[in-house]
């Protein structure tokens, strides 16, 4: 239920994004290109749970090289945040740890913050 629940708010919050400018419910002068952004960068964040995942299984077996928490954290933070929620629930990665769960939540809030500033105060 929550893994449809989440999978959900991030394609929903995606296609909210590309929405928003054809429905002129963001000033002209926000680039145009921040959907865009959004989503290639969301999509690469995608992408590294997905390496660090295959990473993580090969690890069991031999010597391998990891992608830091901390490059997918700000991976979330800097905007691909949708990528990271999408890849934990349908990768199954990431999902356990307690103290990176929270701070992927916390980028989450600032980035949903930051778009409802930029649509409430500009």
């Amino acid at each position: 239920m929550i893994k449809k629940i989440l999978i959900t708010f991030s394609l929903l919050y995606l296609a909210a994004i590309w929405l928003a400018y054809p429905l002129q419910y963001l000033p002209v002068y926000i680039p145009i290109y921040i959907p865009g952004y959004i989503s290639v960068l969301s999509a690469i964040t995608f992408l590294m749970y997905a390496w660090d995942k295959r990473q993580a299984k090969r690890s069991s077996h031999t010597k391998v090289n990891r992608t830091p928490e901390r490059t997918l954290q700000l991976l979330a933070l800097f905007g691909g945040w949708p990528g990271a929620l999408l890849a934990q629930q349908l990768l199954r990665h990431k999902s356990q740890k307690r103290r990176f769960i929270i701070v992927l939540w916390l980028c989450v809030l600032v980035n949903v913050a930051a778009m409802g500033g930029l649509y409430f105060f500009v």
